[in-house]
């Protein structure tokens, strides 16, 4: 099971980000990920445990942007880890990935 929040719009969105995974909590999950799209630049901040993990690493970044995506991963496949948390990117890192499933 995991959890999906996006926005854009005109708030900040890192809390609302935040926000949004601390309401799915109660789905089970062992790592969360947060990705923001600030100044043309994409930011991806992923923690393995709880979402207040994520909250504390992003805690201390200031962040204006009003676009983001944020999940929550329950391991189906591959361990829990940073590396396997979501969002992906790609290679280039300009595009960022969350999902709910297996991408073969």
């Amino acid at each position: 099971m995991c959890g999906i929040v996006g926005y854009t719009g005109g708030r900040k969105i890192k809390d609302l980000l935040i926000e949004g995974l601390k309401r799915l909590e109660y789905r089970g999950y062992d790592s969360a990920g947060i990705a923001l799209i600030e100044k043309n630049e994409l930011l991806v901040y992923k923690k393995k445990g709880k979402v207040e993990e994520l909250e504390k690493e992003t805690s201390k970044i200031q962040i204006n942007t009003t676009t983001g995506i944020a999940h929550t991963r329950w391991a189906t496949h591959g361990e829990p880890s940073e590396t396997n948390a979501h969002p992906h990117q790609d290679e280039k890192k300009s595009i960022a990935v969350v999902h709910n499933g297996i991408i073969e």
